[in-house]
């Protein structure tokens, strides 16, 4: 990414409503592998850190990035256990990591072949070990935000089925979330597209009352995912086990 958008990132991560909202999802996910506070983590793509601090509940953390930026930026947040590496070639035994979370790394233009680094995770795992996957969704949907984050792909739940089966992964969950934003998202990347608009990152600071809003949307949103996955959305998740 561009160093203006970490420098974003590290700003709004702890209070922005997608970031916010996103964790809420992540922690449902985890709360039922993760009940022990005695795992063993890896934040495979940790940016500027605003995940990796709160991934600490659940055990040991490990954050990983390939660029020294962002790892400066965790830093800053305190966090020490830090290695700057590429995700498709991670400097770790095999069978380290109980679970290992990757949140919009895989689509990245610097990540050349995704099904590589699926297979570094499943190295990385231990027998029965987890991996955490979020993705940008809908490669129709590409516009100025995506030009601004280096996006090589977006993916469909169904391509992210097949590549985790070819890594060595059961699927144990797949579904795309924020969707009940989708409607609106579609809309400006179709004008964007059609008047070659060109507004930069999604992510920027918005009013503290559109903030809190758009954080009950999602909190909605992480509700209705604890009893169904989703047909559509602006980002797609994936829990698998090591097989």
């Amino acid at each position: 990414m561009n160093k203006e958008e970490y420098e974003i990132m590290y700003r709004l991560e702890d209070t922005h409503w997608w970031y916010v909202g996103m964790r809420r999802i992540v922690f449902d996910f985890l709360k039922h592998i993760a009940k022990d506070g005695q795992l063993s983590v890896l934040d495979a793509g940790c940016g500027t850190g605003g995940m990796l601090q709160h991934l600490r509940q659940y055990g040991t953390a490990v954050g990983v990035d390939i660029c020294q930026e962002a790892l400066e930026f965790s830093q800053q947040r305190g966090l020490k256990r830090l290695v700057m590496a590429s995700v498709g070639d991670l400097p770790f035994e095999s069978a380290s990591f109980d679970l290992i979370v990757s949140f919009d790394v895989l689509y990245h233009m610097a990540v050349e072949d995704d099904i590589a680094a699926l297979k570094e995770f499943r190295r990385l795992l231990k027998p029965g070990g987890h991996v955490l996957l979020r993705l940008p969704a809908c490669d129709w949907l590409r516009g100025s935000h995506d030009e601004a984050v280096h996006t090589r792909q977006r993916y469909s739940a169904s391509d992210l089925r097949e590549k985790m089966h070819q890594a060595g992964f059961t699927v144990k969950r797949l579904t795309y979330a924020n969707s009940i934003l989708f409607p609106a998202a579609a809309l400006k990347r179709v004008c964007e597209m059609s008047f070659k608009l060109r507004g930069g990152s999604d992510v920027k600071e918005v009013s503290p009352i559109m903030n809190t809003a758009l954080t009950a949307v999602l909190g909605i949103e992480a509700k209705a995912l604890k009893l169904a996955n989703l047909p559509w959305g602006l980002s797609v998740f994936a829990l698998g086990k090591a097989i």
